[in-house]
């Protein structure tokens, strides 16, 4: 089982959010007491996971040696401030104030699943992050195909569009 899907979400009067459903299922097959949540290194989101999760960031740790400033750096940023909340029993957690604020979460949230990991946004700073990820992907399928982007082709033959060289 995999985190798919972008979903929706809202804080309710006493600022707690609803896992989603599908997610709570991921997270109950990978046997992970709670809900993992650290802050995004370079993006304005929360991730959160499970145990998958977890040993995506402890490999990446171990990749550098023991005592070595990369690995303390690493593991500081990654699990230092990290938190594993509790959902209640209707899979709601309580999303600390320092996670909201970094996020920007006043009240409303989009859940986005990422494999074996998902992002909370602020919708608004989704919908930007999103906008920016499709055009980035849309260059790097140009670069490499190794053609240029796709343009409308002048007239009369097949319409199929020809490749800018």
């Amino acid at each position: 089982m995999r985190f798919l899907s972008t979903i929706p979400g809202r804080l309710d009067g006493k600022g707690r959010v609803s896992i989603p459903a599908p997610f709570r299922a991921v997270l109950e097959a990978d046997q992970y007491p709670g809900l993992f949540v650290h802050q995004a290194l370079e993006l304005p989101a929360l991730e959160a996971g499970g145990n998958r999760l977890l040993r995506e960031i402890d490999g990446l740790i171990e990749r550098y040696p023991a005592y070595s400033e990369a690995r303390d750096l690493i593991a500081t940023a990654l699990l230092g401030g990290a938190e594993t909340l509790k959902p209640d029993p209707e899979g709601r957690v309580m999303l600390p104030e320092r996670f909201k604020a970094y996020a920007g979460i006043t009240s409303d949230v989009v859940f986005v699943g990422l494999g074996d990991k998902f992002r909370i946004w602020e919708p608004n700073r989704f919908s930007a992050h999103l906008a920016e990820a499709k055009a980035s992907l849309r260059e790097l399928r140009a670069d490499l195909s190794g053609r240029g982007p796709l343009r409308p082709t002048g007239g009369g033959g097949s319409g199929n569009g020809e490749r800018e060289t």
